[in-house]
Parts: structure tokens; sequence; C-alpha cells
């Protein structure tokens, strides 16, 4: 089998010094390996196929067998590195609690403990007749949420 940590370091390796980064690799049992690459503002189909070609000409199909596939992170995957948060900052953004709860609203900042989202919710002040909208800051740990996606909005 095929060790992760070796696809890991060469597309690292590939990756040094090009506005393309590693978001996930994955190996499974019978040699599948998909590489997902982002980039800050999107990867060109031709980023994959040269980064595929360069992987090919590391690993010798002689001695194990695989299936290669590299893919760009697309715009409904969740995030799965800091990157990616810091990417979508000043966005809308859906995140999905390890406790079911599903919050919508505009990721406001992150660093290497968490993010923080922005949501508006309505509130009645008390002696009011209407509600008003209010904003209100909520704080993520990574461990806390199970994932977080942009939200793509057709208007």
């Amino acid at each position: 089998m095929i060790e992760k940590k070796l696809i890991v370091d060469f597309t690292e390796q590939y990756l040094d010094g090009s506005p393309n980064y590693l978001t996930d690799v994955s190996v499974s049992a019978d040699n599948t390996i998909t590489v997902e690459i982002d980039n800050d503002h999107g990867v060109d189909i031709d980023d994959c196929v040269t980064l595929s070609r360069y992987l090919e000409s590391k690993l010798d199909r002689d001695t194990e067998d695989f299936e290669l596939t590299v893919t760009s992170a697309g715009l409904s995957s969740p995030f799965k590195i800091l990157r990616q948060y810091k990417k979508y900052e000043g966005k809308e953004v859906e995140v999905l609690c390890r406790n079911g709860q599903k919050i919508t609203g505009t990721l406001k900042s992150s660093d290497d403990n968490g993010f923080t989202v922005s949501i508006t919710k309505k509130v009645k002040p008390e002696g009011a007749k209407r509600k008003i909208e209010v904003e209100e800051d909520i704080r993520f740990a990574f461990d806390e949420v199970k994932h977080t996606k942009y939200l793509i909005r057709f208007k």
C-alpha cells in the first residue's frame, strides 16, 4: 500500500512556492489516491493535470498499482485547513455543529484555535412592539464543528 505521508511530501514539495496549497490527501486500501488542492483565487485544470503528472512520475506502477485523482476543493466542499477559513473571511458560511445545530452567518475571523461567525438575529427588546435585528459573534473551536462550508446564494 502506498503511504499517505509519501503522497503528502511529494505534493507539498511540488506546490512549494506556488499559489496552490494542499487541503487533503486520502489513500484507500486498494491504492485509490485522491489529492485535493486549493488556491486563494481558484484552481485551474492545468494545475491539477501538471500535479497529477508529477505525482505519477514519482510513483512506480511496476511496484504497486494505483489510481490517482488530483482535484480542486469545490465551492461546496467543507473547509479542511485554516487557509481555507482565511480565504472565506467576510463571506457567508454555514456551520454544522457537533450537536446537530446549523448556523449561518458571516465568517468574521479565524486563527489556529478556531473561528468567529457573526450572525444576525431578531430580538424583541422589553417594552418594544417590534423585533429588531441584532448582530452577535459566535466563537467556535475547530473540534466543536462537524464542518464549515461556503454558502452559495443565488439572488
